[in-house]
């Protein structure tokens, strides 16, 4: 995988556009860069990032594999403060909040169910290893301390500029076959196992772009066509050379892509849908 890959973008389908909208936009302090009848896209000023669709008749899946969150990782530790300024001051419920030692993150849901990471990385220089291996981890966040540090956001609360989606995480059948086709088909590194049940994975080293996890159950289905929750993601890379590269891998793996100009589609084994493109 191209050093400079990233996580470009994440398509959604939801049940209610103006529910979404009102949750994405005042809770989190997105900007709605267009909508049209039943679609929107949103981000935070820049390039789009959160696509989202609406089917008022889309089922419902649970134990299924699929999105377990995005996470919206933000320019500072002062940003991710005033996110949680807002989502206290929005009385958002909140799923919890952790210190990763790379980051610190706080975890929710939209109005369907959507996991959401929101967090900010520590610099790398501060990122613990012990003997060539990343050692992330899941502590207690000091979220007193944290809040303490924001003033009040306000009712003009916008996402700063520069924040995007740093990883994905997914809910798979098979830990080993999901490990396989992101290392393997797509080309990124293995950064670490938790456990038998989770893996992440990453480009350039950073601490991971994608990770999968067993934790809906081993063997678990896909969701039925047209469900709540991710249509597909899609991962920048840098120009048609990396993009060739991937193709290549994703054939050497037995895999037969999707190819248009400019991207290439494939899913995992788990039935999640991912396509590569090249970034602008």
């Amino acid at each position: 995988m191209d050093r400079a890959a990233s996580i470009a973008a994440i398509h959604l389908t939801i049940a209610d556009l103006p529910r979404s909208l009102r949750f994405y936009q005042e809770r989190l302090g997105l900007r709605l860069h267009r909508q049209d009848e039943g679609s929107a896209v949103l981000g935070a000023g820049g390039h789009d990032w959160l696509f989202l669709t609406e089917s008022a008749s889309a089922p419902r899946a649970h134990r299924t594999t699929g999105l377990y969150h995005f996470a919206i990782l933000v320019p500072s530790r002062a940003d991710l403060a005033r996110a949680l300024r807002r989502l206290v001051e929005t009385r958002t419920m909140m799923q919890g909040f952790a210190d990763h030692a790379v980051s610190e993150a706080i975890y929710l849901a939209d109005p369907d169910g959507n996991g959401i990471e929101i967090y900010r990385d520590r610099p790398r220089a501060d990122w613990p290893w012990l003997n060539g291996a990343l050692q992330m981890g899941s502590e207690p966040l000091d979220v007193e301390k944290l809040l303490a540090e924001a003033r009040p956001a306000g009712g003009d609360y916008r996402i700063p500029k520069g924040t995007f989606i740093g990883h994905m995480h997914l809910h798979v059948s098979d830990l080993d076959e999901a490990e396989r086709f992101y290392r393997d088909a797509l080309g990124f590194d293995l950064i670490m196992r938790y456990g038998h049940s989770a893996a992440f994975l990453s480009a350039g080293g950073y601490h991971h772009h994608v990770a999968v996890n067993t934790w809906a159950g081993v063997g678990a289905p896909p969701p039925p066509p047209g469900a709540i929750g991710l249509r597909h993601f899609a991962i920048h890379v840098s120009d048609k050379a990396a993009l060739a590269n991937v193709e290549a891998s994703i054939r050497r793996a037995g895999l037969a892509p999707d190819v248009s100009e400019g991207r290439v589609a494939v899913a995992d084994p788990a039935g999640n849908h991912v396509s590569v493109e090249i970034g602008v």
